[in-house]
């Protein structure tokens, strides 16, 4: 099955990145690659489940501020790779919304009326401009050309942004159709919504309205177009956005292909 969820409780977005047929009749290989929201709080028992994956490199796609807040919870012989992407824009977005959220009283002001998802489509244009992300993203995809770093796994906060976009690029290069790259992504509603809802409904019993709510917790088609929309403005394709924008060159993704597929 594709991008199978792991079923650990404590890490709820979890997944098996391999799995999917790619246009050209070769397959993602399973076991590799993961992705995830962040690695703490961790159960005592889902640290053994993870250590069961044999990770050699995790990729923490955070800002120090989050990482200060919640710093993963790491054991065994895995080597850990900060990548901040929002470092140039930090101070707004998908970075700062716990803080938003705290003050319920303006959420419906600040988010209400689309505005949230004006917010997200402009933090997913950042995730293809924005330098610090281009930098992280060049660090990270580089890394996956050398199969002495895998197994791997990339999170962010929830895996669902950050975490998305490098999922999505990665899962376009390696030529898996869209819309199972799209599936992929918006299977974060499946497993993030369940496991906020006591967060939801508190959210919601203090007066911020519920699609606001599910707008920042969730995802969107909408989001992810803003992602592919940029790329395909300013560099017409996937490939080119990887070699003009993160500067990984063809022989690099070719790499970074041969590692991850399968005939």
């Amino acid at each position: 099955m594709a991008g199978v969820n792991l079923n650990i409780q404590s890490v709820p977005n979890l997944r098996d990145l391999g799995g999917y047929d790619t246009t050209d009749g070769k397959k993602i290989k399973e076991g590799l690659v993961y992705r995830s929201n962040q690695l703490n709080p961790i159960s005592r028992e889902d640290i053994s489940k993870l250590q069961a994956l044999h990770l050699k490199t995790i990729y923490d796609l955070r800002t120090a501020e989050e990482r200060a807040q919640f710093p993963d919870q790491i054991s065994g012989d895995s080597k850990e790779i900060w990548l901040n992407v929002l470092a140039d824009n930090s101070s707004a977005g998908v970075a700062t919304l716990a803080k938003t959220l705290q003050n319920t009283n303006e959420v419906n002001t600040i988010m209400g009326n689309g505005k949230a998802v004006e917010l997200f489509k402009q933090v997913y244009t950042d995730l293809v401009e924005l330098p610090s992300a281009k930098k992280a993203y060049h660090d990270f995809f580089l890394s996956l050309a050398n199969d002495k770093n895998l197994p791997a796994l990339f999170h962010c906060t929830a895996g669902k942004d950050r975490t998305g976009w490098a999922a999505a690029s990665l899962l376009a290069l390696l030529g898996t159709p869209k819309d199972q790259i799209y599936s992929n992504y918006l299977d974060s509603n499946t497993y993030l919504i369940p496991a906020y809802q006591k967060q939801i409904d508190s959210f919601v019993a203090a007066g911020v309205k519920k699609d606001i709510i599910l707008d920042v917790i969730g995802v969107r088609k909408e989001y992810l177009d803003a992602s592919f929309n940029t790329v395909e403005k300013n560099y017409g394709s996937i490939e080119n956005y990887f070699e003009q924008g993160l500067h990984i060159d063809k022989t690099t993704q070719e790499k970074i292909k041969k590692n991850l597929l399968s005939t």
